[in-house]
C-alpha cells in the first residue's frame, strides 16, 4: 500500500498492532490540513478559497465554508491539546489568533471578506453551527479573549438565526446548536427555536437508535454525523442543569446505534459507500468518537480507536489527504458523482467530524487500551436493521462488507421520487462503489434489476417499500415503469445471505416481449477488469483479486454479459458488471433467482451453478439448497 502524502510519526504495534496509529497520527493529520489551507486564506483569514469546483451557493459562501469547516478541525486539535500549554505551543498559538483573527473580519459587515448574512434555508447555516460549536469548545482560548465589539458582531451575525426557517431535516439541529451557543453567552436567543428543533427530531426517529434525516426513508451517515451528532453536543453546551433531561435519551439511543455501527467497516477500515455526502470520508467516525465522549458507547476503548484509526489510515494510504495536503471533492481521488451541487471546494472538510476524538483526554482508554478488531475480521457477520431496512453481511477471509438495501430510498414521502444510484440499488460495500457519473445513470446495470424497454432503456429503482427484514433475509418490493408505458409493474424482492453470497429471488409481473436483466456488484480499478462469461454465468475482476459474479439459478436465459464503463466510479476509472438476462418475458407473472458474489477469495461461477439446486414450487415458493447442505425457502 502507498505511504501517506505526509509524513507520521512512528507506528506503535503494541498499543496499536491492528493499524499502528496512536494519538500523534491523529494530531499529525490534523495539524497536516490546517496548515495545507493557509496559502488559500484571504488576507483576514475570514475565508478559505480552495481549489476545485464552486458550489451553487457561490464563492463566498465557500469561503465561509472553508472557514467554518477548518475551524472545527482547529477547535479540536486546541481544546484536544489544552490550548496553547503544550510542547507544540507556538503552532497552536498561531492556530489561535488565526481563527480569532478571521472570526474579527468575518463579521465585520465593511470588511471585503464579509461573511454573508443568515436568511432562511442559506447554506451560511451549515457553517454556523459548526463555528458555534468551535467556539464554545474553545471558549477560554478565543471567545473570551476576543475583544468586546467583536464578541457583538459575532453575536449580531448568529442572531440571524432567531425565529428563521431552515430545511425540515437535520438542518433543525444546525440552529439548535447555533442559538444554544447565544444562550450560553448571554446573548438574545429563542428557546422556542431550539425546543421546536429538538421536539421535530422526535418525529424521526424509527427506534434501535436510527433516525430519518427528515420525512421519507432518508437512511445514511447523515444519522451518525448529524442527527446523532448535533443533539448530543447540543446537550454538551446546554450542560446537565440545561438540557431538560434530553441528553440521557440521546445518549441511549447512540448506544443502540453504535451496538452495530461496527458491522459498516471493512477490515482495510473502508466503511461502507452509501448515501449522500460520501466525500466527508472519515466523517463516518464522528458517531464511535462521541460515543466514547459522551460516556455512553458500548464499544470497547481499543475498538473505538481500532475502528477509527482503520478508516483514517485507510484514506491516508490511498493519497488522501493529497500531495497538497487538500481533501479533493471525491472519494481517493477527485469524483464529482460523489459529491452533490451543494458541495463546494471546502465541503469535504466535514470531515473534521472525524477527530472529535481529540476531545477525548490523552489518558483516556480509548487512546491508551490495545486495539481490539473489528468484527469483519473476527467471524462471518449477519446483521439485520429492519429500521433502515439493511442486512450486512462481513467475511474475514477477505475482510469485507457487504450492505443489502431493502428499505433506503431518499425520497420524499410524496411525488415520483428519484433513483439516486447512491440509494437506489440492492447492494453496496467496503470494497465497491455503484456506477454514479451521469453519463451512466440511465444505463447502469450494477444491483440493479430492470425491465427493459424496446430500445433498451431499463426500468429504474425508485420508491422502495419495505416488506421484512430479520435474521439473515430481507424484502422489499418497488414499481417499475418501463419508459413508453404509462402502467408500473411491481417486482417483490428477497435477499438471503449465505456466507460471502447473496441469493436474490424476485417476482416479476411484467408484459409480453419485455427483457429482464439484472446485475451484480461494479468493480473497479486504475486498469481495465477481467472479464468471463458462461451458459448462465458471468464474472469480473479486478487486478487486486477483486471478483464480482452472477450466477443464475432459475428463470434467466444462458446468454450472460458484463457491462463497462469508463470514469464512472469512485473506485477507479475503469468499471466492469456482471449480469443476467432473461428475454422475451411470456407475460403475467415470473420468477428470477440469482446468486450474488462478491468476494476477493476465488469464484468458480459454473461450479456453483451445478452445485446449488434451485426449484419452483407449484404455489410459488422457490427453494434453494447450497452446497454444505442449507435449504431456504422463498
Amino acid at each position: 500500500m502507498p505511504a501517506p502524502h505526509f509524513p507520521l510519526p512512528p507506528t506503535d504495534r503494541v498499543r496499536s498492532p491492528l493499524t499502528g496509529w496512536t494519538r500523534a497520527h491523529w494530531e499529525a493529520l490534523a495539524d497536516r490540513q490546517l496548515s495545507a489551507v493557509l496559502p488559500y486564506a484571504t488576507p483576514g483569514f475570514a475565508q478559505y478559497r480552495l481549489p476545485g469546483r464552486a458550489s451553487w451557493s457561490g464563492v463566498v459562501s465557500d469561503g465561509l465554508e472553508g472557514f467554518a469547516r477548518t475551524f472545527l478541525l482547529a477547535s479540536f486539535r486546541i481544546a484536544g491539546a489544552g490550548g496553547s500549554d503544550g510542547s507544540d505551543s507556538a503552532a497552536l498559538s498561531h492556530l489561535i489568533e488565526r481563527y480569532a483573527q478571521g472570526l474579527t473580519v468575518g463579521t465585520d459587515r465593511d470588511s471585503t471578506e464579509a461573511w454573508p448574512e443568515l436568511t432562511d434555508c442559506s447554506q451560511q447555516m451549515v457553517e454556523a453551527a459548526a463555528i458555534a460549536l468551535g467556539l464554545h469548545e474553545t471558549r477560554p482560548w478565543i471567545w473570551d479573549r476576543l475583544d468586546t465589539r467583536v464578541q457583538e458582531r459575532v453575536v449580531d451575525w448568529f442572531s440571524g438565526f432567531v425565529g428563521a426557517k431552515t430545511w425540515d431535516n437535520n438542518w433543525r439541529l444546525f440552529q439548535v446548536v447555533s442559538e444554544q451557543f447565544l444562550a450560553s453567552v448571554g446573548a438574545p436567543y429563542d428557546q422556542g427555536d431550539i425546543d421546536a428543533g429538538l421536539d421535530r427530531i422526535e418525529d424521526w426517529y424509527v427506534g434501535d437508535g436510527w433516525y430519518t434525516d427528515g420525512d421519507g426513508r432518508n437512511f445514511d451517515y447523515y444519522i451518525g454525523w448529524a442527527m446523532h451528532l448535533y443533539p448530543l453536543l447540543w446537550a454538551r453546551m446546554a450542560g446537565p442543569d440545561g438540557d431538560g433531561g434530553r441528553g440521557a435519551v440521546y445518549r441511549e439511543r447512540l448506544a443502540q446505534f453504535l451496538t452495530t455501527y461496527p458491522q459498516f467497516f471493512g477490515a482495510d477500515g473502508a466503511p461502507v459507500h452509501q448515501g449522500r455526502s460520501l466525500t466527508y470520508r472519515i466523517a463516518a467516525t464522528a458517531p464511535v468518537w462521541l460515543g466514547a465522549l459522551a460516556d455512553c458507547t458500548p464499544l470497547a476503548p481499543g475498538l473505538t480507536r481500532r475502528l477509527a484509526s482503520g478508516a483514517a489510515r485507510h484514506f491516508a494510504e490511498r493519497g488522501v489527504p493529497d500531495e497538497r495536503g487538500l481533501l479533493p471533492l471525491g472519494w481517493y481521488d477527485t469524483f464529482l458523482p460523489a459529491t452533490q451541487p451543494y458541495s463546494g471546494p471546502a465541503s469535504p472538510y466535514w470531515a473534521s467530524k472525524g477527530f472529535l476524538g481529540l476531545l477525548v483526554p490523552a489518558d483516556h482508554p480509548v487512546w491508551t487500551d490495545r486495539e481490539l478488531p473489528l468484527p469483519a475480521e473476527k467471524s462471518t457477520q449477519y446483521t439485520a436493521l429492519p429500521a433502515p431496512g439493511w442486512l450486512l453481511h462481513g467475511t474475514p477471509h477477505d475482510g469485507v462488507v457487504r450492505l443489502v438495501n431493502h428499505g433506503s430510498d431518499h425520497n420524499p414521502p410524496d411525488g415520483p421520487g428519484s433513483d439516486d444510484p447512491h440509494y437506489a440499488k440492492f447492494a453496496y460495500s467496503t470494497a465497491t462503489a455503484p456506477e454514479s457519473a451521469p453519463h451512466a445513470w440511465d444505463r447502469a446495470v450494477d444491483n440493479h434489476i430492470a425491465l427493459l424497454a424496446a430500445d433498451g432503456t431499463p426500468s429504474r429503482r425508485r420508491r422502495i417499500l419495505p416488506l421484512s427484514c430479520q435474521g439473515r433475509r430481507a424484502s422489499s418490493r418497488h414499481d417499475a415503469r418501463i419508459p413508453g408505458m404509462d402502467a408500473e409493474f411491481p417486482i417483490e424482492s428477497t435477499s438471503v445471505l449465505h456466507g460471502p453470497w447473496e441469493l436474490r429471488v424476485h417476482r416479476v409481473r411484467a408484459p409480453e416481449g419485455v427483457t429482464v436483466r439484472e446485475g451484480g456488484h461494479a468493480v473497479a480499478d486504475v486498469v481495465r477488469p477481467h472479464a468471463e462469461q458462461g451458459p448462465g454465468w458471468a464474472l469480473t475482476r479486478t487486478e487486486s483479486g477483486l471478483t464480482s459474479a452472477v450466477v443464475a439459478l432459475y428463470g434467466w436465459d444462458e446468454v450472460t454479459g458484463v457491462a463497462r464503463e469508463v470514469e464512472s466510479n469512485a473506485y477507479g476509472p475503469h468499471s466492469a458488471t456482471p449480469y443476467l438476462r432473461a428475454v422475451r418475458h411470456p407475460g403475467g407473472e415470473s420468477a428470477h433467482v440469482t446468486l450474488v458474489a462478491l468476494t476477493r477469495d476465488f469464484v468458480h461461477p459454473w461450479a456453483l451453478r451445478e452445485s446449488i439446486t434451485c426449484a419452483r414450487e407449484d404455489d410459488g415458493r422457490v427453494t434453494v439448497t447450497f452446497p454444505d447442505g442449507e435449504t431456504v425457502t422463498v
